[in-house]
């Protein structure tokens, strides 16, 4: 009894006498052979199956050649693909084949512009919020429209830059350890005049022994008008007598410049900023110390931690020149620490630009008119000054006057001020 499936030929088999791939014992190795196809027969008629005592048709196997016509489309066969290799891919039909038929590729355009779209959403929302956060904590307690009898405005914009003694808010422990002493209320320790314009910036620095006239003006809490008797003070006695609004008049009677902004920062706040933008390096210029103020360092390139910067901006009576030398290291400090503030190693580090942010804005004081973009402008100018896009100078000196202040030279001053109104490059030069 034949036990092979109908339809099953002598090669299906394995019966050509080789053997080959069959089992066979033989030392030569199996080769390629081709998979056979399964192809059902047709359906039996009725009554044959087991009950109608009839065999069932079993299937036929073909050797993907065509062999009985069972392999060729052309005579109604199988055809799996395997004959034109479409088995996983897809068929030559162009139909979809594979587990994942269907699936639609991924649109890429649409995911970039989506990410796109989230990313810039992002950075507009924190710019903002950033934005107002930072105009939040300015102080704006000066009031400008207190000054009286205002010089006309020129081009430009000019800035009052005011350094003062105030101990607010600090410790016993604080005040020893930045040598500020415990003096009640508060003083000017620098003046700077900044001019920002068309031809580069301009730092003038006024020694706070200058000699001016106090003129006329307005209380600032009283409102009281205060007629000018000619009295001849040094400088930084306009702020003690009554604040930052008889100082703007002063410096603008004397100099018949205005004054568009106006800057105060004091020792606490000076040490804040400069420690947290993790110090600023300086060229000290020669050895100095002063028990004073703190000072202690040697001749040659360092940085400076917020007790060191403060000490040698705060240093006098160790240098040769007194006050006019001081006022040099001032502006070279803070030429270098507006330098150091704008790098991008601040400004894009949020780790470093939002703590020197939260340190500058909380101890400023400003007018009521200054924004965020005017502060950005002079923080940028000071830049510039300290990398030889601008100039910086003390006012031009004359002598001493007969009280022992510091008197500026008229013809000097008034070419100076002209020049800057203009805004006009700067040709005069300062002690």
């Amino acid at each position: 009894m034949n036990d092979w499936p109908e339809g099953w030929s002598d090669d299906n088999r394995g019966d050509r006498g080789n053997g080959y791939g069959r089992g066979s014992a033989s030392a030569r190795p199996e080769g390629a052979r081709v998979m056979r196809q399964v192809r059902r027969g047709p359906a039996a008629p009725p009554g044959a199956g087991p009950r109608g005592g009839g065999v069932p048709r079993q299937p036929s196997y073909a050797d993907g050649r065509g062999h009985d016509g069972y392999g060729d489309p052309a005579h109604g066969g199988y055809d799996s693909g395997y004959n034109t290799g479409q088995v996983y891919g897809t068929p030559s039909g162009g139909g979809p084949a594979g587990p994942r038929a269907g699936r639609p590729a991924p649109d890429w355009r649409r995911r970039i512009k989506v990410t796109a779209i989230t990313a810039a959403t992002v950075l507009v929302v924190t710019t903002v919020g950033t934005y107002f956060w930072a105009d939040s904590k300015l102080n704006r307690e000066v009031d400008l429209s207190k000054v009286i009898d205002r010089p006309e405005a020129g081009e430009g914009t000019n800035y009052l830059i005011v350094g003062s003694d105030s101990r607010e808010g600090m410790s016993a422990e604080e005040k020893k350890k930045l040598h500020t002493g415990s003096a009640e209320g508060k003083r000017t320790d620098s003046m700077m005049i900044l001019h920002t314009g068309g031809n580069g910036s301009t730092l003038i620095s006024l020694p706070r022994d200058s000699n001016v006239t106090i003129p006329s003006f307005r209380g600032s809490d009283s409102g009281k008008l205060y007629q000018g008797t000619g009295r001849q003070v040094k400088l930084n006695a306009a702020y003690a007598e009554d604040g930052p609004e008889l100082l703007v008049r002063t410096v603008e009677y004397n100099t018949g410049l205005r004054i568009d902004h106006y800057v105060e920062i004091g020792f606490a706040g000076f040490a804040n900023i400069v420690d947290a933008v993790g110090g600023v390096e300086m060229d000290i210029p020669q050895d100095i110390k002063d028990a004073k103020s703190g000072a202690d360092f040697k001749k040659g390139r360092q940085t400076l931690d917020g007790e060191q910067a403060l000490a040698f901006v705060r240093t006098r009576y160790a240098l040769a020149g007194s006050d006019l030398d001081r006022t040099k290291n001032q502006q070279k400090f803070l030429s270098a620490l507006a330098s150091q503030v704008a790098t991008p190693s601040t400004v894009l580090n949020p780790f470093r630009l939002y703590p020197t942010m939260g340190a500058g804005l909380d101890s400023l004081v400003v007018d009521k008119d200054m924004g965020l973009f005017d502060l950005a402008d002079m923080f940028w100018a000071m830049k510039g000054v300290s990398g030889g896009d601008g100039t910086s100078m003390n006012m031009p000196i004359a002598g001493n006057a007969a009280n022992g202040n510091l008197q500026w030279d008229t013809a000097k001053m008034k070419t100076l001020v002209e020049q800057l109104k203009n805004d006009e490059k700067v040709t005069v030069s300062g002690d």
